[in-house]
């Protein structure tokens, strides 16, 4: 399984606007693509940031896609007066405990480490972090997608509320820090994220 992620920053207040536009124009037309299996949208709404990630069966699926995205994301961006930073990604990762509802938040980690570390990187993610947030009180679901071409990793942890996510923001700091360090891994940036759309079929790697 496949995603390409569009993060663009707008004016907070025109937040509300952006994710209606995703959600009547962009969504419908990017899911009836062949080989899409889903859309969703995460938003700050302190520093007007959002993230738009496509999945896709496969990556011919997803290259296929491009002209017409890039269309659309070009529309959207220029509406709003927006640079989308544009990435591609393999999901290494995607296991759910239970489905997102309304006030959901996600904590996401971006990271880099050697591309040959990835392997590794993967497996432990599996092996060390998944238990400990199967334990953790309002935990949804968790995933890593990976770029094997340049090393970088993006991890999202889903949480049921906003609370849920506060609670565990020390333990995660710790976790976080010790588990990247063992892995030979820098963090490149840790942010916090309501989700404002999530229509995704991307079935489980665990």
């Amino acid at each position: 399984m496949f995603a390409r992620t569009t993060t663009v920053r707008v004016d907070p207040q025109a937040l509300d606007d952006l994710v209606a536009t995703v959600r009547d124009e962009v969504m419908p037309m990017v899911t009836e693509m062949d080989g899409c299996v889903g859309l969703s949208l995460l938003v700050d709404r302190d520093d007007g940031r959002a993230v738009v990630t496509s999945s896709w069966e496969t990556e011919e699926a997803m290259r296929a896609s491009a002209d017409r995205v890039a269309a659309s994301r070009d529309r959207t961006a220029q509406r709003f007066g927006a640079t989308p930073e544009v990435r591609e990604w393999e999901i290494a990762v995607l296991h759910r405990a239970h489905r997102v509802g309304d006030g959901a938040c996600a904590r996401v980690t971006w990271t880099r480490t050697d591309p040959g570390n990835l392997d590794r990187v993967v497996d432990a993610y599996r092996e060390s972090l998944m238990p400990w947030w199967e334990r953790t009180d309002g935990f949804c679901s968790n995933s890593l997608l990976v770029d094997a071409r340049e090393g970088r990793c993006a991890s999202a942890v889903v949480f049921d509320s906003r609370d849920a996510m506060a609670h565990t923001r020390d333990q995660f700091t710790t976790l976080r820090e010790e588990f990247t360090q063992r892995m030979g891994m820098d963090i490149l940036e840790v942010a916090e994220f309501d989700i404002a759309l999530a229509h995704l079929r991307v079935p489980e790697t665990v």
